[in-house]
């Protein structure tokens, strides 16, 4: 025991010490804060992925009552233009 006592007497080995715990605290709070952060990416990624594709149904709802005020011949097409390529780009059995 006095040898332990002796050995934090060091101001060298304390400073040591004292450095080696900081340094370790810090890289444990940066892993976790790097893990926080590739969750909340992940997460951020899935909701522009959600408003996009509400954004891309709107759009086409926008368009289909365009075509109806002018009365274009081609009016209802852009539902299914929109739905296709929402599908393409998940990568779904539809896809062309």
């Amino acid at each position: 025991m006095a040898a332990f006592r002796n050995l934090f007497k060091n101001d060298l080995v304390l400073v040591a010490t004292n450095l080696t715990v900081v340094a370790g605290f810090a890289t444990y709070l940066g892993s976790r804060v790097e893990k926080k952060l590739d969750r909340n990416l992940e997460e951020q990624e899935a909701r522009l992925d959600e408003m996009e594709g509400t954004l891309r149904g709107h759009i086409g709802l926008i368009e289909d009552s365009l075509d109806r005020i002018e009365g274009k011949p081609n009016a209802g097409k852009q539902e299914e233009l929109y739905g296709r390529r929402g599908r393409e780009e998940k990568g779904g059995k539809d896809a062309k």
